[in-house]
C-alpha cells in the first residue's frame, strides 16, 4: 500500500478552505481511497487509516508513506522510527509502515499521480455543506468514479483489479476499536469542558471535577467515574465556539425571581389598617419592587412595641411621612417613657 496527504482548496459552505486530503492506494490493483480534514496530525492520521483500511476490507503487510512527521518520530528512510502511536496502531491491524529513501519519492508514486487527478476531477465544480458532506462525496467518487475508470497500465478497472488482489490481502482483525484521543479537564464554573478552544457542555453538579473527555474524529464523549455524562457534535473548523446540551444547565429564571410581591411585602400586607396603605404608597414611591424599603419597615415593625409602630404609622399617613428615618423617630417618641429614663437636668 502508498500512503500520503496533499493540501487542497474546497469550497466548504460557501467559503474557501484549506483541507489536508489524505490518500491510500493498493500498489497492484491501484484502489484508491481519500478523505479530508482541516488538519491531519497523529490523531487525524489514525481516524483517516482505519477508515481506509475498511474501505478495502483487508491490509497489506507493508504501507510506504512518506519521512513526515507525523507517522516518524526519527529519522528517515526505512531505517526511521515510527512515532510510538502509530507504530502500535499498525500492529492492531498487522501493518508495518516504511518510509521511503529520501530522494526516491517514486517509491510512492502511484499515490502522488491521484491527488492531482482528485483535483481535476472530483474537487473541480463541485461545493460541501461541511466535512461530513464532503468526505461522503469523496467516497461516493472513489466507488463509482475513480475506482471505475479502466486503467491502461492494468488493462482494466482497479475495482475489477481488486478482485483478483482481495484473496491475497491479510483479513481486518476480528475486533477494531474506536479512533479516539484522550483528554483529562476540569470543568469549569461555567460548566462547560474545553477541547480544541471550543468549550462543550457537562451537568452543571460537575463544576470542578476531572472529567474524561475521548475525542472521536466528529464526536465529543465526556466521562465521569466511568459513565457517559456528554456527548457532543464535535466542532471541527470552528473556533472559540460554545455548545451546549439541552438539560445540562437549568435555566436561572431570573424573570420570573422578579414577578409578583417580594416576600417582605407578603409578609407586611393583611395585619392592620394603617400598615397596607403605608407599604403601597411606600412601594409608588420607590424603585422597582422597593425590596429594601421593606425590608427596613419590616425590621421596625419588629424591633419596636407594636401599639408604639401603630401609632406612629397613623401619624406618619396623615402627615404624608414616608420617609423611615422620620417613622423610626416617631416611633421613638412614642416608646420613650416606656422604654428609657429621660432625667431633666436640675437647675442649680
Amino acid at each position: 500500500m502508498q500512503h500520503d496527504t496533499s493540501p487542497h482548496v474546497v469550497l466548504l459552505g460557501g467559503k474557501k478552505v484549506k483541507a489536508q486530503c489524505a490518500g491510500l492506494v493498493l500498489a497492484y490493483c491501484r484502489r484508491l481511497f481519500v478523505q479530508y480534514s482541516p488538519v491531519f496530525t497523529r490523531f487525524e492520521a489514525r481516524v483517516f487509516l482505519d477508515a481506509a483500511f475498511q474501505f478495502m476490507d483487508g491490509i497489506c503487510p507493508r504501507c510506504i508513506i512518506d519521512n513526515t512527521s507525523v507517522l516518524v518520530a526519527h529519522g528517515s528512510g526505512p531505517e526511521a522510527d515510527i512515532a510510538p502511536e502509530m507504530e502500535r496502531f499498525g500492529h492492531i491491524f498487522g501493518v508495518t509502515f516504511i518510509p521511503h529513501v529520501v530522494g526516491d519519492a517514486d517509491r510512492k508514486a502511484k499515490i502522488e499521480r491521484n491527488f492531482s487527478y482528485v483535483e481535476g476531477n472530483f474537487l473541480a465544480g463541485r461545493t460541501f455543506t461541511d466535512w461530513q458532506d464532503l468526505n461522503e462525496q469523496a467516497k461516493k467518487w472513489c466507488t463509482e468514479i475513480a475506482n471505475q475508470k479502466l486503467k491502461r497500465s492494468l488493462g482494466m478497472s482497479p475495482e475489477a483489479a481488486y478482485l483478483m488482489e482481495k484473496p491475497h490481502l491479510h483479513p481486518l482483525p476480528p475486533y477494531i476499536p474506536p479512533v479516539y484521543l484522550t483528554l483529562y479537564r476540569t470543568v469549569d464554573v461555567a460548566g462547560y469542558v474545553s477541547v480544541d478552544t471550543n468549550r462543550y457542555s457537562v451537568p452543571e453538579r460537575l463544576v470542578g471535577k476531572e472529567v474524561e473527555i475521548h475525542k472521536l474524529w466528529d464526536r465529543v464523549e465526556v466521562f465521569f467515574k466511568n459513565q457517559k455524562v456528554a456527548d457532543h457534535p464535535r466542532l471541527l473548523d470552528q473556533r472559540q465556539t460554545r455548545i451546549t446540551e439541552k438539560g445540562h444547565h437549568p435555566p436561572l429564571n431570573r424573570q420570573r425571581a422578579h414577578e409578583g410581591p417580594c416576600p417582605e411585602e407578603a409578609t407586611l400586607l393583611g395585619q392592620n389598617a394603617w400598615l397596607d396603605p403605608f407599604v403601597k404608597e411606600l412601594k409608588r414611591r420607590s424603585h422597582g419592587r422597593a425590596v429594601k424599603q421593606l425590608r427596613r419597615l419590616l425590621d421596625l415593625k419588629r424591633t419596636y412595641p407594636p401599639a408604639a409602630f401603630e401609632k406612629a404609622l397613623a401619624e406618619a399617613l396623615q402627615y404624608g411621612l414616608y420617609d423611615l428615618t422620620r417613622l423610626e423617630k416617631l416611633i421613638l417618641s412614642q416608646v420613650a417613657g416606656d422604654f428609657f429614663t429621660i432625667e431633666e437636668e436640675e437647675e442649680p
